[in-house]
């Protein structure tokens, strides 16, 4: 699989997304808790080795003490996949990037609903301070958000951040509340997805492109498409897997993102 670098750092044009081991499935409760069942420790490392080896080079998940005892066995028993860090809201701030630093993570950033709900809030000096305090532990800053405006305000303000991770769709508000809360009713609109995808073409940063499957309610072959076109030279996408149904799942996203990459270069 392609790769670009990032201050040193090589990440692999498709990353694999945590959600699913953590039972983040913007389904319903009901398939969260399928997931979590799901995946065991051996499970998710059987998973790693797998994105591995069809060449993903970096995992985005949570900085947690189940995220973070399941990549150290990993390593211990040869895995190499670079972790990129989110930070979990239910924890303290510097709790989670000190534990992400110790862990061995290459990069953090601040979670989606955090950012939002700070920039709703009028607190964005929190961010700042968030940003600051990444990259003094060493390690790649970003942001990430659902809101496009949050973006939009970081360019303005000159956030120092290495990456950008930008949601495709902004499915519920987190205007009072930073946590996704399970069973709340969530909306996956076409107008957030090209609203996103255009502020992403003004971004200096590069991104790493989420939520592009909207949950699973997309056609895949579509989705990625649309991913190939919306990517710029520097980005990445990411994308979590729920291999119960699918076991080739992590093989079959990146034949479609090398394909619909593919595609655009002929200009087909």
């Amino acid at each position: 699989m392609n790769c670009v670098r990032w201050n040193g750092v090589s990440v692999s044009r498709l990353l694999l997304g945590g959600n699913p081991f953590s039972g983040f499935s913007h389904q319903g409760p009901e398939r969260d808790r399928e997931m979590l069942r799901y995946y065991t420790v051996e499970r998710i490392k059987a998973t790693l080795r797998e994105a591995e080896a069809c060449g993903i080079t970096g995992l985005v998940a949570r900085s947690d003490r189940h995220i973070i005892r399941t990549l150290l066995e990993h390593r211990d028993e040869g895995g190499a996949i670079q972790w990129f860090a989110q930070t979990a809201p239910e924890i303290a701030f510097r709790t989670t990037v000190s534990d992400a630093k110790e862990a061995g993570a290459v990069a953090c950033h601040l979670h989606g609903g955090v950012s939002d709900f700070l920039f709703a809030q009028r607190r964005t000096g929190e961010i700042q301070d968030s940003v600051a305090y990444i990259r003094d532990r060493g390690l790649l800053a970003g942001i990430a958000g659902h809101n496009p405006q949050v973006f939009v305000w970081a360019e303005e303000a000159g956030l120092p951040v290495d990456y950008y991770m930008c949601s495709y769709y902004n499915p519920s508000a987190r205007d009072r509340c930073p946590e996704h809360v399970s069973g709340v009713a969530e909306w996956f609109r076409e107008e957030d997805r090209r609203t996103m995808t255009g502020v992403i073409q003004r971004l200096s940063r590069p991104v790493i492109h989420y939520k592009v499957l909207a949950a699973g309610r997309n056609d895949p072959v579509e989705a990625f498409r649309t991913v190939a076109a919306s990517m710029r030279s520097q980005d990445a996408v990411c994308v979590g897997v729920f291999t119960k149904y699918a076991p080739g799942m992590i093989r079959a996203d990146v034949e479609l993102l090398e394909d619909a990459l593919a595609r655009l270069r002929k200009g087909a």
